[in-house]
């Protein structure tokens, strides 16, 4: 695989030209970007895939959720739908997609959307009844035809972005100067224990802006799994036999976290959706054991494992330091926004 990065090394200059052309355009006014009158927060990174953008959601629905009505608009990648939907009784993973699923079902007050065409979701958001006050765009960093008033750039720690190439010889989406446009740059996935130097040597890689804030971030693991109708300590399941599953970009954290020496670790392709196969496979690998997943697999598995077997182990993002002024960098955003709108 790296052999055949390395011969398509053309190809990433000439794709790299292409996006930096759009940028200009898209700079210079020539294409046109649709601004709203409410706030819209976009987070998003400059590579594919595996930056955290669902927990860091997770966290903006938790500080303004309770002052504000929110709405997530995502493209709900690899669904088995189209167009605009919002989320609503019936509604499943297929339909929305695993992680706009999961917002739907662990934040029972927020509107839940999913538009490929981010301008279009968020006109229809607009003509609801009760529309929403803020309006957070996952996944949305290249998507220039809707101009964001807030924009929240992740890179993970053991892969940021001042080290990548575009794609396909990288995993950049766009140049490392699209760092440019983020508000906030949050490094994710750090030790806990990263030592105030090394940030420090990590924002000048980065090479943050005199306006631009700079956060680390780490995923702290709940401390139990839960499944249909309970929960277990964790700590009273790592010397259990149980078989681990990961349909996620980067699950080594997940695997290394839960198990021990006589597990079976399962990792498939990000957002993949499970097969009779696949589901066979579970089963008699972990015959009466538990299975453990992550909480975006887990609304993709339920119902198609048995329930009193199935659990999943929630994440949530955590600031290393500085969370009270990331804070209210947030809300003071939102508040002279929607004062303003």
């Amino acid at each position: 695989m790296n052999l055949l990065r390395k011969i398509l090394f053309p190809f990433a200059i000439l794709y790299g030209l292409i996006t930096s052309i759009r940028n200009f355009l898209f700079d210079k006014g020539i294409l046109k970007s649709y601004s709203f009158n409410l706030p819209i927060i976009a987070v998003g990174n400059l590579s594919v895939g595996g930056t955290g953008k669902t927990p860091q959601i997770e966290y903006l629905i938790r500080l303004l959720s309770d002052t504000y009505k929110i709405a997530t608009l995502s493209r709900g990648y690899k669904r088995q739908s189209e167009g605009f939907i919002l989320a609503q009784a019936g509604t499943n993973a297929k339909i929305l997609g695993d992680e706009p699923f999961q917002f739907f079902q662990k934040f029972p007050s927020i509107q839940v959307a999913v538009d490929a065409h981010r301008k279009n979701g968020i006109e229809q958001l607009l003509t609801l009844p009760e529309k929403p006050e803020i309006i957070l765009l996952d996944d949305a960093f290249q998507h220039r035809k809707v101009k964001a008033g807030f924009y929240i750039l992740l890179t993970s720690y053991g892969d940021l972005y001042s080290d990548d190439f575009m794609l396909p010889t990288g995993n950049l989406r766009e140049s490392r100067d699209g760092a440019k446009r983020a508000n906030i740059i949050i490094v994710t996935k750090c030790p806990f224990n990263l030592s105030l130097d090394e940030q420090h040597k990590i924002k000048k890689r980065l090479k943050v802006g005199v306006n631009q804030e700079l956060y680390f971030t780490f995923i702290a693991y709940d401390d139990y799994i839960y499944g249909e109708n309970r929960k277990i300590n964790v700590n009273e399941i790592h010397s259990a036999a149980k078989v681990l599953v990961a349909g996620i970009a980067k699950p080594e954290p997940f695997f290394s976290y839960l198990q021990n020496s006589n597990d079976v670790c399962l990792s498939f392709p990000d957002h993949h959706h499970f097969t009779d196969k696949d589901l066979l496979e579970i089963k008699n690998l972990a015959q009466n054991n538990i299975i453990i997943t992550t909480e975006k697999d887990y609304v993709r598995l339920k119902g198609s494992l048995p329930s009193e077997q199935l659990f999943y182990l929630p994440i949530q993002s955590s600031f290393l330091s500085g969370s009270e002024n990331f804070n209210k960098t947030i809300l003071d955003y939102v508040g002279t926004s929607t004062r303003n709108s």
